[in-house]
């Protein structure tokens, strides 16, 4: 090994997890931003089995991969189990959750202490952009489907696989 881990030097790493169906502005607002404060950002997309996405885990990996390459310290892959599992396993001390609002806070701030309390791994939350704040994935998804302009709240990549994958029905 080289670099500054075969020296003696501990990498600051977080994980920013999610499902990623597709990866959004938002989303990447918040990886950006952790790019930022960490040496090494894991972005996991956390599988559920329950849950039947529009991409494929394999598709959402290659394209979180595409549009999170400038940013040079981003590692992507999926994962099946528990995050804080995924985090001892890696050494990962951090999580680091976007919040939209307040209604996510109330969530997540149980998740922070169960995750805390099961391996005392951190979370951080970072506000999302106002920009952002109403932006999810579902949203997203369901405007694409209906052939609603969505090219300001994706990355080009992902709004060409949307195109592809949801025609876009019109009311009418």
């Amino acid at each position: 090994m080289t670099g500054p881990e075969s020296e003696g030097v501990q990498l600051r790493r977080a994980v920013c997890p999610g499902s990623f169906d597709p990866i959004t502005n938002g989303h990447l607002d918040i990886i950006a931003r952790a790019s930022k404060l960490y040496d090494v950002v894991h972005v996991v997309v956390m599988i559920n089995q329950s849950k039947q996405g529009l991409f494929t885990v394999d598709e959402r990996i290659g394209l979180i991969r595409d549009v999170t390459a400038e940013y040079g310290n981003v590692e992507v892959e999926a994962y099946h189990g528990l995050l804080v599992d995924y985090c001892k396993e890696r050494d990962i001390p951090a999580i680091v959750k976007g919040l939209r609002a307040v209604s996510d806070f109330d969530y997540e701030l149980q998740m922070a202490q169960m995750n805390n309390g099961l391996s005392g791994v951190e979370t951080l939350f970072v506000p999302t952009s106002p920009t952002y704040s109403f932006l999810s994935s579902s949203l997203v998804k369901e405007v694409a489907a209906w052939g609603g302009d969505v090219s300001h709240l994706v990355p080009p990549a992902v709004l060409a696989a949307l195109t592809e994958r949801l025609p876009g029905k019109r009311r009418g």
